[in-house]
Order: structure tokens, then sequence, then C-alpha cells
């Protein structure tokens, strides 16, 4: 990707010259000039932008308006990022009560409001500048304040996430991967890229940015199909005509009330953390795997503000063919840069290790040199799960080990398990008759495990109550155990006492015959 450190200023500097409407740097303030990287990035970026609808606009430099932009006005820049993005607004409003009752809602919480914009000051600029960079409303940089309150972690009930609230099936359609090692839905960089590619896709599908939001919410095929009964009955198409769910309904209301906020904070008296008009962070390339502990003690920042510009890495690991670049707050990128460059030693501790055959966490540790509870940690296997053949599992490194997770493992790893079957040992006596193969056909195991199982050959006969030994699982264990203790009491029941019983149950056969020819003979004197 472009790095923006090297080319903004050199941008900034050509466009300066060529411009004496523009301000210069000795009319900017002290603090201006202390981060005069990031703020004459900011600016350089911004007066190259061309804006929609019917906000001033600037035109690119050198071109027309080949896309049917405005006439170039004045220069200004604009003083923070929320004035930059009031001057890209270019959605159709809705004046409706729903807008209404979001804009009370929200202003009646003014701690959620600030809690919400201070958490976007790390991923807005970049929104922006993809905005800008395709030509599309500014509105859509507050849609995560809708979809997840610009929380990257954001899991819904429905298994979507990320900032941008993508679900699985949808994600994996936009290339978001998803598997052990990252989940590319909760990714800024690359969930910003993919829910502009929908938005757009959307927009061109149902020409009007209202549906295209719908659409998003609900999905495409639902909007489609509700503007055709629309079309049969001979009904509108808008947004606010056709039959929409109510988190649907509500949805679009929730966006434009929050940039009626934004546009006037002091009417609804909510306070807008100051965000400057520049980057937050910075895209720093890796070409070998490294810890994240690693790369927070060499960029000088702590791994929970790492993990927050990086969240979708749920490993203790960037995998290079993976994620070939790390995000850095702005000012320490160059110094994990040059850090980074100077080191010497390991720089990962972790790699990636793919299952040969059905193996249990026990073993696998075991191999690995790791504690069991470490392991299942690390991987996140839940109790009584064995770990099936073609598993890829993080492993330390070792020796034999030593190397960079590929690009088929770091894309498409994933943790395959099947339930963990504990086997109880236990003795049967083999019945007459018995041989091996009707034992192993009893109990539903193999002829082969019986045989090792009791040091015999598959084809060994076997005595009437001679002694075998089986592993079992614990509910076929306790059943067969049941059974032998029916057939033991059965077998220590004396003669005398079989005798009474063959006995008694002789004269009850004898009661019955007697009172079948009893019934008999009446129907006959009835007759």
């Amino acid at each position: 990707m472009i790095r923006h450190r090297l080319w903004w200023p050199v941008l900034g500097a050509l466009f300066l010259s060529a411009c004496s409407s523009l301000p210069q740097p000795e009319d900017r303030t002290d603090d201006q000039a202390d981060n005069a990287p990031q703020s004459l990035a900011g600016e350089s970026r911004y007066v190259l932008k061309a804006r929609r609808g019917g906000n001033p606009a600037l035109s690119e430099l050198g071109t027309e308006s080949s896309l049917g932009l405005r006439a170039v006005t004045p220069l200004t820049v604009p003083q923070d990022l929320w004035e930059r993005i009031r001057r890209g607004f270019a959605m159709q409003d809705l004046e409706n009560e729903q807008v209404q009752e979001r804009e009370q809602w929200y202003a009646a919480r003014p701690e959620y409001i600030e809690r919400m914009t201070a958490r976007s000051n790390k991923y807005l600029f970049h929104i922006v500048e993809e905005l800008e960079r395709r030509n599309m409303p500014t509105e859509l940089a507050l849609l995560p304040f809708v979809e997840s309150a610009f929380n990257p972690q954001a899991v819904s009930s429905a298994s979507a996430a990320g900032m941008w609230q993508f679900m699985p099936a949808t994600g994996k359609d936009f290339d978001l991967k998803q598997n052990m090692f990252r989940d590319d839905r909760r990714d800024v960089l690359a969930s910003t890229r993919a829910a502009l590619d929908y938005l757009e896709r959307l927009n061109r599908q149902f020409k009007d940015w209202h549906l295209a939001l719908a659409a998003y919410n609900w999905g495409q095929g639902n909007v489609a199909k509700a503007i055709k009964r629309n079309q049969a009955q001979g009904l509108g198409t808008s947004y606010a005509e056709i039959n929409l769910p109510q988190e649907t309904r509500q949805y679009v209301p929730k966006l434009l009330a929050i940039k009626n906020i934004v546009a006037r904070p002091e009417r609804f008296r909510a306070r807008l953390p100051a965000i400057g008009n520049h980057p937050f962070f910075d895209a720093v390339p890796i070409r070998r795997d490294i810890d994240v502990a690693k790369v927070a003690e060499l960029a000088g920042v702590s791994e929970r503000d790492l993990r927050q510009l990086n969240p979708s890495i749920n490993k203790p690991m960037f995998m290079a063919a993976a994620n070939p670049s790390v995000l850095l707050p702005w000012d320490n990128a160059a110094l994990f840069e040059a850090r980074l460059a100077s080191h010497v030693g390991a720089l990962s501790s972790w790699t990636a290790w793919r299952a040969p055959r059905d193996m249990s966490v026990a073993q696998t540790a075991a191999q690995h040199g790791i504690d069991e509870h470490e392991l299942r940690e690390l991987n996140q296997i839940p109790p009584r799960m064995l770990v099936k053949a073609g598993s890829t599992l993080l492993v330390p490194r070792n020796g034999k080990l030593d190397f960079d997770v590929p690009g088929q493992l770091a894309d498409h790893g994933q943790l395959l398990l099947k339930q963990e079957i504990i086997l109880v040992r236990t003795q049967v006596k083999a019945r007459k008759g018995d041989t091996l193969v009707k034992l192993a056909q009893r109990y539903k195991v193999g002829v082969d495990k019986v045989a090792d199982w009791n040091d015999l050959s598959a084809k060994a006969r076997l005595k009437p109550g001679q002694l075998l030994v089986l592993h079992l699982p614990k509910r076929e264990a306790v059943a067969a155990a049941a059974g032998e203790r029916s057939a033991a009491v059965a077998s220590k029941a004396s003669p005398a006492k079989k005798g009474r019983q063959l006995a008694s149950a002789g004269k009850a056969r004898g009661k019955a015959k007697s009172s079948a020819d009893i019934k008999v003979a009446l129907a006959s004197k009835k007759r």
C-alpha cells in the first residue's frame, strides 16, 4: 500500500507552491508546526478532493468535471475532521418523526455520544479518506456509529462482527478471511474496503442511497422484493414507501440523526471530541512473522492500544503471509521501523502446525513441549475434544518448527475437532458358543482390538465363562457391567430355587389353561 507519510508532504508542497491562496507554513500556530507532517498531510490530501451535492467543492488539479462535479470554489482547509465530514455531506435528508425521535434519543444521552465519538478518532480519518477517494457521501463515515458504536470487536446476536457488522457469509463474499488466526471482518482496512465496495454496489443497483442503506441492513434481495411488490400494486418505491421491518425502518433515520448532530452539535448540546484532520495510524510493512508483544515493545506502545488498531488478530502473533503490514499510531510507526531494522534475534515465538492424525490435546501438548492447559487456551480448544487430522494449531517454535507460517495455512488454517470418547476398561465373560467375532459384534468393537486387548489371535477359541477385557465407551461399559451382574445372579440361583421357579411357572400356565377351558365350556352351554 502507498505510504502516506512519504507522499503527502511532497504533494502538499507542490500544491502550496502553485497556489498562493493556501495558508503558508509561517501562518500556522505553534501546535500546527509541531505536527507539520500530519497537518500538511491532511491539508494537501483534502484540497485535491472533489465533493458532491450542493456543498462547496474543489476539483482535482488539472482535470475537468468528468464526474459532473461543480466548479472550483475558494480554497479553505477544514479546521478538523468533523468540518471535513460536514463539507462532504451529499445525501438527501428525511424529514419525518423517526429522525426527530432518534435525534432526541441521542441528545438525551450525551455520555453515549462522547464515548462513541471518542472511540471513532482512531479510524475516522481513514474512512473519510476512502470515501472521498471513491467520491461517496461522507455521511457514510458515520455508519459505524449505527452499526457498532465504532467498536471493531463488536459481535451481534446474529454473528455479525466488526465496525461494519459483516455477517460471516457476506464477509466471505467480499474476501474477508475468517479462520482460527484472524477475522478480517474486524480488520480496520479490510472491513472498510469491503463495506464501501458493498455500499457502492448497492447504490448502483438501487440508484438511491437510502435504499442502498436499507439493503445493507436487511439484504439486497429483501429490498428488491419489497420494491417489486410495490410496483405490482402501483405504489411508490422509495425508502419511505416500501414495506420494511421495524429495524430497517429505523436504520436510515438513525444515521441521519447522527448526521444532524454532527452538522449542528450546538443545537443538540452535544460535545464532539476534537479530531485532527490528519492520520491517526500508519501501515508499516512486515516481512517476517512477529509476536504482538514484540511489535508493542519495538513500537513503544501498549499491547492493548496495538490490538485496538489491529483487532482482527486473535492470536499472539502477526503472520506476514496474511498481514503484510501492522497498523501503528502515526508517531510510533517510524520508531518501530527503525528498531525493527536493527533488531537482532528471534521475532516470533510461535508457528502453525498441522496435525497428521487424530490426537488428544495431551498428546499434542507433549509432542510440542507445552502445557496442555496453555495449548487449549491458545487455540481455544474446549474440554473433552480431540484434534482431528488436518487441523491447524498454533504451537511453540523449536528446532524443527522454526519457520514462518506459509500463506496457505495463514489464510485457510482451521481448527478441526471431534468429541473425545473416554473408554472404560470392562471385563466380560464369554458365553457358550462365543467367538471373538461374535463378542466384538455384541459390543460393537473391532475384532482386532478385542484380540489385541486380550493378547489373543483373531481366530482363538473361547471357553464358556472365560474372562475377556474390553475398552468401551462409558455408557456401553455400564450396560455391559449390568448384563454381567444379571447373568451372575441367574447362574448362582440354587437348583431347589430353580425347581420352585419352574413349578410356579407350570402352575401359572395350568391355571391359565383351566381358565381358558372354563370360558370355552360356558360359552358352549350358552349356545
